[in-house]
């Protein structure tokens, strides 16, 4: 007998989409969509998009939020996430005669940006899309905070989450080996100890980045390692996210704040789609199906698309 599918009720939907517009809004608040962030120079941190309708050749490029709306907005893109210290590539040389309709006079490239495997839509060590139709593995992303590639949990080598551990922040098996060596190296060599060997992808608490060594010493070392942005707690995601939810209004606080005109097309947005979901759940009720979790994120993906089309 076929295994049932795993039926989930009205608060599991409402949980989800909360917790998915929490996160939207969370990594885009502390984002423009109207303004290109060109001008800006290389921002500190910033939600990013990759077009993959744009062929840029073997040359990856990068778009902020505003342009991804605004001059990409029928094309297939690529969701970054956040980056630090970038700055937006639309319309540049990259891009050939394609203009950005923002900032249409921009230099010919940032020398400047850093760029991995994610602009062309590939991810971890095992160099896969995200989603993977081939991939049949429930498994978390989990992005490295000095490379900010995603990697599956179980392809960060022989060091895993400890059990019950709430980390902050990864750091993949690339990363650590490279930062032990030159870092923790120094520091045993100075103490007259024995580097320790290391195997796997590195977890760290919440305030970690606040007792990394300050001395000139390892100062330089960071420098020269291009990682002093480990030294600002402000460069952490988690801090990212805080400003973006500060700026977000959400909610009725959102709708009072609102001009009249506004407040309408909120009210009427939101009853749309608590009709359209009503419509939605009545088509598995009248053909006596259950409701799976994968049928509610497709309900709401669908909607996400129709939310952009129509901004």
């Amino acid at each position: 007998l076929e295994q049932e599918e795993e039926g989930v009720s009205l608060q599991d939907v409402i949980e989800e989409d909360a917790e998915l517009e929490a996160t939207a809004s969370a990594v885009l608040g502390g984002s423009d969509d109207k303004a290109c962030t060109y001008p800006l120079g290389y921002v500190k941190r910033q939600a990013l998009f990759a077009c993959a309708t744009c062929d840029t050749g073997d040359q990856p490029a990068g778009l902020c939020l505003a342009c991804s709306l605004e001059c990409h907005n029928s094309h297939e893109l690529y969701e970054l996430y956040t980056k630090r210290g970038f700055r937006c590539d639309c319309g540049n040389l990259k891009f050939a005669d394609f203009k950005c309709k923002l900032v249409p006079g921009k230099d010919p490239t940032n020398d400047e940006n850093k760029y991995g495997q994610n602009f062309k839509g590939l991810y971890c060590s095992c160099h896969r899309p995200y989603p993977d139709e081939e991939d049949d593995v429930d498994d978390d992303m989990i992005q490295c905070v000095v490379c900010e590639d995603w990697f599956h949990g179980r392809h960060l080598g022989a060091t895993k989450v400890p059990p019950g551990m709430e980390y902050s922040e990864m750091v993949c098996f690339d990363c650590t080996k490279r930062l032990d060596e030159h870092i923790d190296g120094a520091t045993h060599e100075k103490n007259g100890e024995k580097a320790p060997h290391v195997n796997g992808a590195s977890f760290w608490p919440s305030d970690w980045r606040m007792i990394l060594c300050r001395c000139g010493s390892c100062v330089t070392i960071y420098k020269e390692l291009d990682v002093e942005f480990l030294l600002e707690e402000s460069d952490t995601v988690k801090a990212y996210e805080e400003k973006g939810r500060r700026e977000q209004s959400t909610g009725l606080e959102g709708v009072e704040g609102m001009s009249r005109v506004h407040q309408i097309e909120m009210i009427h947005g939101f009853n749309n789609m608590k009709e359209g979901l009503t419509e939605f759940l009545k088509s598995f009720a009248d053909q006596g199906k259950v409701v799976t979790a994968d049928d509610i994120r497709q309900f709401f993906q669908t909607l996400n698309q129709k939310r952009r089309r129509l901004d």
